[in-house]
């Protein structure tokens, strides 16, 4: 099996990245929302110019697969149309960040998010995948997802905090983003091409950065009704975009958020049946992980989907069926992970999708028939 190749970097709107089965397109929601005429334009163009589904990223971001090349600059000015475009692609590389998505309208996240958002411009120049974390809810919520500045609250306020420390600064709300940009800047001299994300660099942190700890993790969102709104999940982060517009008109939403965890938040909608979407936290596609695998993807050396549909109900534990040795859907260890090889699977226990497999060589039908408990 050749290696896999690894990019680098993630696709944007203007920096479109090509499939197997035609560029991706991503779209960054500001604050991780989009009110309710936005998300229906965009299930619409979905289906206009994409394969009719719209993906969400572990970044919080949204995804148009299958747009034809010579359908881009057309797609950008219908994005730009819905205000869902930065005008300057520069902007659009740097806006990775990470909002906990319960945050209540003009409360201290999205005051710090906005303001972020508005001196991005000030920011040095970074590592694509470097992103930051807006965690400023009463429990933090994205103490596992991927970022390398975090700001979250703890028992002595607010505090900035480099990944991979378990500790961070105190910082107030109105120098807060002053201290962002200055922890960047410290990164951008630091970092080399091996050291690339801020886990990788705290060893050298100097100690000003670090003494306050950040208060408690939060419960995992799961589907159901909230304070609000409802929250429905996504099999493999999987969004029919006729569907989803359907679902937001039946149940009144005026919004949708994005969170990293194949979960939507219908703002202001009413929980109702929805059979496209998962609506029970013990359902195992929530803790089922698939790549869209071959053909769409032109690494996947196998389909992945309808495996890891079959699976999903006989593993105790969490599943990732990958395409290829990169383990793009999930980047952690998982109980049962099935890696694509030459079009069979090789199996590794309690790890990623590129540890050394247990087994190698399986085809679909060994795999239906094991024993996994």
């Amino acid at each position: 099996m050749s290696a896999p190749i690894v990019q680098g970097w993630c696709p944007g709107a203007h920096r479109p990245m090509m499939s197997g089965d035609g560029l991706v397109v991503r779209v960054r929601p500001r604050l991780a929302r989009l009110s309710a005429r936005q998300a229906i334009g965009l299930c619409e163009l979905a289906e206009r110019f994409g394969n009719g589904t719209i993906d969400l990223t572990n970044r919080a971001n949204l995804q148009l697969r299958g747009v034809d090349e010579r359908d881009h600059q057309p797609l950008l000015v219908e994005l730009a149309a819905l205000n869902l475009l930065d005008t300057e692609p520069g902007i659009e590389v740097r806006r990775n960040i990470l909002v906990t998505p319960l945050y209540q309208a003009g409360d201290l996240t999205a005051r710090l998010t906005l303001e972020l958002i508005d001196r991005l411009a000030e920011l040095p120049a970074l590592p694509a995948k470097f992103g930051f974390a807006i965690d400023t809810g009463p429990k933090r919520l994205l103490a596992s997802d991927s970022a390398d500045i975090r700001l979250e609250l703890g028992a002595d306020g607010l505090i900035l905090r480099a990944d991979g420390c378990k500790t961070g600064r105190c910082v107030t709300e109105d120098d807060a983003i002053n201290h962002v940009i200055a922890l960047a800047r410290w990164f951008a001299q630091t970092y080399t091409a091996e050291t690339r994300r801020m886990a990788r660099v705290t060893h050298a942190l100097p100690q000003e950065w670090q003494g306050f700890a950040p208060g408690p993790v939060g419960e995992k969102l799961q589907p159901g009704p909230c304070e609000l709104g409802a929250l429905y999940g996504a099999a493999f982060g999987s969004l029919p975009a006729r569907k989803l517009c359907e679902l937001i008109e039946a149940s009144g939403a005026s919004a949708l958020r994005v969170t990293p965890w194949r979960l939507i938040l219908l703002e202001g909608g009413a929980a109702i049946p929805a059979p496209d979407f998962v609506t029970d936290g013990a359902d195992p596609m929530m803790t089922t992980d698939a790549c869209p695998g071959a053909p769409f993807c032109p690494q996947a050396q196998v389909e992945t989907r309808d495996i890891a549909r079959a699976l999903a109900r006989r593993i105790p534990g969490r599943l990732h069926v990958s395409g290829c040795a990169k383990g793009c859907a999930h980047m952690g260890p998982a109980d049962i992970t099935v890696v694509g090889n030459n079009g069979r699977f090789d199996l590794v226990k309690q790890g990623r999708a590129g540890d050394e497999p247990s087994q190698r060589g399986l085809d679909p039908k060994t795999l239906m028939t094991m024993d996994f408990t």
